[in-house]
């Protein structure tokens, strides 16, 4: 399966600012050809990446003030590597965090999901009811929601999606955690979010959208939540978003079976 994906995004910086993106192809998909570059003003801008957790690469820049213009593109044509999860990882995605407040969403998890054993079919129910009770709904969430908000909405984008099925799981005893994906077939296109969860020995996909194919997903950043795979850190200074172009396309766009598990490979 041979997956080309970009992305372009525009800043107006208006104090000088210390930035970090996460828009690149994890390193989980080597081997793959890409490249960053970034230009302030027309002058390019001198970029340093870093490894975060679960093969995330950050893009940490420091530019001045004037019009940014970061651009990022890869092709890859392998699968994922499948990644083991370490006991100190299922603990860390067991708790809940700043966007996944499991503990506040205990008593609900546990009466809608009432007698489901552990596995595919808790996922596939945890999916479902969260792809029929909230309205994908654009810009209907701020960047501080977390899934208690979005269940009292009921509406909102794919992260809130996926932080509410990453809630449900961590307090019916299921491992998971969020994931930022370039999404293939995905309209309209834009970065995309998805959980997964750690089921028989595997890290498996739930996306409660049903937007894009599971097996075509391309991992860009794993964590907790939103906290850990937002696009952009804007650490200091002044950064205002202008414009976001995403582009992801494959070969042959898979179908995808709802009632199989899936992972991110």
């Amino acid at each position: 399966m041979k997956r080309d994906v970009s992305a372009r995004i525009v800043l107006s910086i208006t104090q000088p600012a210390d930035l970090v993106f996460a828009i690149a192809v994890a390193d989980t998909h080597r081997p793959f050809d890409d490249s960053f570059t970034a230009t302030l003003d027309g002058t390019p801008v001198e970029v340093h990446e870093a490894a975060d957790l679960h093969g995330t690469r950050l893009h940490r820049l420091a530019p001045g003030t004037g019009e940014l213009v970061v651009e990022y593109s890869a092709s890859l044509s392998e699968s994922a590597q499948p990644e083991a999860a370490s006991e100190g990882d299922l603990l860390t995605y067991l708790r809940p965090s700043r966007y996944a407040e499991s503990d506040s969403l205990l008593p609900t998890a546990a009466a809608e999901f009432a007698g489901i054993a552990p596995g595919a079919e808790l996922l596939a129910s945890v999916s479902s009811w969260v792809g029929t009770r909230l309205r994908y709904v654009s810009g209907s969430s701020l960047p501080t929601d977390g899934a208690v908000r979005t269940l009292l909405n009921r509406e909102g984008v794919c992260r809130d999606y996926s932080h509410l099925c990453v809630a449900f799981l961590r307090a019916l005893g299921i491992p998971s955690r969020l994931v930022a994906v370039y999404a293939p077939g995905l309209y309209p296109m834009d970065f995309h979010a998805v959980a997964e969860a750690w089921v028989d020995n595997r890290w498996c996909i739930v996306d409660a959208t049903t937007l894009a194919p599971r097996e075509s997903l391309v991992r860009i950043a794993t964590g907790r939540d939103a906290a850990d795979t937002a696009f952009l850190n804007v650490l200091s200074g002044r950064a205002d978003l202008i414009q976001t172009n995403v582009s992801a396309v494959v070969d042959v766009l898979p179908a995808d079976d709802l009632t199989r598990l899936v992972s991110l490979a």
